[in-house]
């Protein structure tokens, strides 16, 4: 989906009360999509999603458990196929066996066909109509569930309600957000909750001593602007695009003109990094992350005993 998150979002306001009416839509395709009958495959197959519109790290925690299970099985990475996240996708396949086709269901049907033992899926919880072995919800620690509405309302693609059907709880950010804890934990006394933060890993390539133009188009763009402060790296100008924006050669070479008058050096994630052209990454820096798991050993356990 793309879209620039818009604030009320966050809390309930008259907008957010305004759009309520039209949450109605979301709730009805929803439970639609409860009535589908839940297809099962040999192969065993983790889905890594959320319940709020993009910005909760789902994509690196999906690569993360890859490594894990990788080192065991024969494992796989499913990405159903948008032309508009490209960009994750090329993450994906930069770390590891990856496939992706228009339907998750024959992706899975192809990995089984290749004698893989674990999928790893990189989003599809709200596609009811899969049978998951490991069903993992990720949030943000900063907006967790933001005003609680449903689409377009708020940013929730399914009800809270539903974190019942859900087996990990993965929370993503520096610090515990202990109501969002206990939420979750209201909802399914059973979940497992883990938690982690992005640790940045090429840090070593990019000189504190200039200052930069950040520029990004991600789900939580606060979140990669609140990591580049974290760690004294001088933000003087920043454009932020909608989520999985693919920007045109104009606007390109736009930035780069306002950073070079400016002395700034662009600045960026590696997703958006990756959706550029080769040869519109020239000058451009980007930020490479991981996620550093709390309590690894105990998810590494939860995961080898499901699969």
């Amino acid at each position: 989906m793309k879209l620039v998150r818009p604030k009320f979002w966050l809390n309930k306001n008259l907008l957010s009360y305004l759009f309520f009416p039209f949450s109605i839509i979301t709730l009805c395709i929803n439970k639609y999509k409860k009535l589908l009958i839940k297809k099962k495959f040999s192969i065993k197959t983790i889905c890594v999603g959320n319940i709020n519109v993009g910005g909760t790290g789902k994509t690196t925690l999906a690569i993360e458990i890859y490594k894990i299970l990788n080192k065991d099985f024969k494992t796989v990475l499913i990405k159903k196929k948008y032309d508009h996240q490209k960009d994750e996708l090329r993450l994906l396949k930069k770390n590891g066996d990856t496939l992706s086709e228009k339907s998750r269901i024959n992706s899975l049907t192809s990995a089984q066909k290749k004698n893989y033992k674990v999928a790893v899926l990189d989003d599809g919880l709200q596609q009811k109509d899969i049978s998951y072995n490991i069903a993992i919800v990720c949030f943000n620690s900063n907006e967790g569930f933001g005003n609680r509405f449903l689409l377009p309302a708020g940013p929730l693609r399914e009800n809270i309600s539903e974190l019942k059907n859900y087996d990990i709880a993965f929370i993503i950010g520096k610090k515990k957000n202990s109501k969002l804890y206990s939420d979750i934990k209201s909802k399914n006394k059973h979940i497992k909750i883990f938690q982690g933060r992005y640790k940045p890993k090429n840090l070593h390539h990019i000189n504190k001593k200039d200052k930069y133009f950040m520029f990004c188009g991600i789900g939580n763009p606060k979140e990669f602007e609140n990591t580049l402060n974290k760690y004294r790296i001088k933000i003087k100008d920043k454009k932020i695009y909608p989520d999985h924006y693919k920007m045109s050669s104009n606007e390109i070479k736009k930035i780069k003109e306002i950073s070079k008058k400016k002395s700034l050096t662009l600045i960026t994630t590696e997703k958006d990094y990756l959706r550029l052209e080769k040869n519109e990454r020239k000058g451009v820096k980007f930020i490479k992350i991981s996620l550093e798991i709390n309590k690894y050993n105990n998810f590494k356990k939860l995961l080898l005993s499901k699969v």
